[in-house]
Formats: structure tokens, C-alpha cells, sequence
């Protein structure tokens, strides 16, 4: 019972790294690229977004479909199983199933993820001292708020996305494409149905993303001061 409380989570684990890796490493070397303010971080992050999709798509099928797979008759073996067969059965493009929505979900999120913040690290830096300086409990606090800003604006793509592709190819499929899938999501609960497991994404995201941003920054700082004591080595 407990195992199955984790069903799903290898793809997800595996691939976090390298996810974040992605993100962080473009929305980086962008933001370097353009003018310093809070339009580049939003730029940046919705390009690394969108970047990072390509990597995010396929896990993101392989997690659906294993969790929400039968017990009793289980289809996969796993998260790269699922990866495996998919591919044998449907191609390349079986794989990037919900491509669209990942793309329209993660653009937008990731441009309100780092926008915000950078926002909130403005916000919570005491008067007359630069941003580089602030402290770990205001970035613990901005990562977590801007994680649940993120969710809280793009959750009903996701919602939708997640629906599609849990939805297996064949004639008892229940969507026929993304539109028909928004259509019958809203017949089944109206609004709220694209609100469904909001609070606990929110519950989670503060947390995660909070440490995220805190170890990201913390490494970034601790590679710059290393970098200055070579040079006055």
C-alpha cells in the first residue's frame, strides 16, 4: 500500500535534475543576455519554459499513465516502460502527446515563476541594499510564493493536460483532442472542475520550489565567490 502511494514517481525522479538543469542553465544564460529588470527574468523563463518542455512532456506522459494505470491489471512496468511502449506503439509523436498543452502550461508558468521571483526578492530586500544580498529565510519565502503564483495561473492547463494524457488511444478513449477535452472537463463539474487537487499542488509547490530557489542561489553565490578567490589567488 504504501508502494503504491509512490507509483510513478521514478520518470519524475530521474528526470528532475535534468530538468531543472535545463530550465535554470537557459533562463540564466538568457537573462544574461538582456537588459536587467523584471521583463527579462519573465522572457527568459517563459523561453526556458518552453525549452524544457521537450524533456517534460514525454516523463510527464509516462508519470500519468502509470499512476492512474490498474492495479490489478498493470499495463507498465514502470515510468520508462510506459516510455518504451508507447514509443513501439505510436512513434516519436506518441510520445509527445499533450505537447501543446505542455507547451501552453509551461511557457506562461515559468515567465510568472521567475518574474515573481525576482519581484518578491526586490520586495524583501531591506532598503538601500542590492538584491545579491538577500538573506536565506526571504529567498526561502520568495521561491514558495512565486511557485504557488505559477500554479495558481496555469493549474486549469494542467488540469486539462494531465486529463489528455491519461486518456489512452484507441476506440474507448474518452477526448477526441484538446478542445473536446476542455468541453467535457467543464459538463462534468463546470469551473471548479479545472480547480480539482488545487490546494494540495499549492501545499506542495511552496515547499519545493522554496528549496529549489534557495539551493540554486546559494550554489550560483558560492561558485561566484570561488571564482573571485581564483582570481586573487
Amino acid at each position: 500500500q504504501v508502494f503504491g502511494l509512490y507509483k510513478g514517481m521514478l520518470s519524475p525522479m530521474a528526470g528532475v535534475g535534468l530538468i531543472n538543469a535545463i530550465l535554470f542553465g537557459v533562463q540564466g544564460n538568457l537573462s544574461r543576455l538582456l537588459e536587467p529588470g523584471l521583463s527579462s527574468q519573465c522572457i527568459a523563463g517563459g523561453i526556458a519554459g518552453a525549452v524544457q518542455s521537450i524533456v517534460c512532456c514525454p516523463m510527464e506522459l509516462a508519470k500519468t499513465r502509470v499512476q492512474v494505470q490498474s492495479s490489478a491489471k498493470k499495463a507498465y512496468g514502470g515510468s520508462f516502460d510506459c516510455l518504451l511502449k508507447i514509443y513501439k506503439q505510436h512513434g516519436v509523436k506518441g510520445c509527445y502527446k499533450g505537447m501543446t498543452l505542455t507547451l501552453l502550461r509551461e511557457t506562461p508558468a515559468f515567465a510568472i515563476y521567475f518574474g515573481t521571483f525576482e519581484l518578491f526578492c526586490h520586495k524583501l530586500t531591506p532598503e538601500r541594499d542590492s538584491i545579491d544580498c538577500i538573506g536565506p529565510l526571504a529567498i526561502l519565502v520568495a521561491g514558495g510564493l512565486s511557485g504557488i503564483s505559477s500554479w495558481v495561473v496555469t493549474y486549469p492547463i494542467d488540469v486539462v493536460k494531465s486529463r489528455l494524457q491519461a486518456d489512452e488511444s484507441g476506440s474507448n478513449r474518452k477526448y477526441h483532442g484538446m478542445l473536446d477535452c476542455v468541453r467535457k472537463t467543464f459538463r462534468s463539474g463546470g469551473l471548479s472542475a479545472f480547480s480539482h487537487g488545487l490546494t494540495a499542488t499549492i501545499l506542495r509547490a511552496f515547499p519545493t520550489n522554496a528549496a529549489t530557489f534557495a539551493t540554486v542561489t546559494v550554489t550560483l553565490r558560492l561558485a561566484r565567490d570561488r571564482e573571485k578567490q581564483l582570481e586573487f589567488a
